[in-house]
């Protein structure tokens, strides 16, 4: 599977921490939107969880910082699935420029399906794994 655009939107002037760059907190509020659409794409839709009261709930999050996003920017986020696991998926996101296409940031997230109700970690069911798989990336090598 090829990387698909997850998140598109603009580092506003608020994004931006003293040194005039884009603070770390927005990085990851980006990277959480970005997941959503991913899972969703995936077969992990809100509608879903609400009905089979499940979620997912991160575990592990590495950010790699490459270059500086600015106020006006155009952040775009690529999502690729890269493992699926009885319990736990990991994914990875890579941050770009829109205007250079260049790489800004990546992160790598673990997550854990979880039961709302007992607040412990659960299996994918079977046809939920199965709408995953095809999705499921070969692990490109870093940009």
């Amino acid at each position: 599977m090829i990387a698909e655009a997850t998140y598109r939107g603009t580092v506003y002037p608020w994004h931006c921490d003293h040194v005039g760059h884009m603070n770390v907190m927005w990085y990851v509020g980006k990277f959480d939107e970005a997941t959503w659409n991913l899972l969703s794409r995936v077969g992990l839709t809100p509608g879903y969880l609400r009905r089979s009261e499940r979620g997912m709930a991160a575990v592990q999050q590495n950010i790699t910082y490459k270059s500086e996003f600015l106020a006006g920017d155009i952040v775009v986020v690529e999502s690729l699935l890269l493992e699926v696991r009885d319990k736990a998926l990991r994914l990875r996101h890579d941050m770009r420029h829109g205007e250079t296409g260049g790489l800004g940031a990546t992160c790598e997230i673990t997550a854990v399906h979880i039961d709302r109700r007992v607040r412990k970690a659960v299996a994918f069911e079977k046809a939920v794994r199965e709408l995953m798989m095809p999705h499921l990336a070969i692990e490109p090598a870093m940009a």
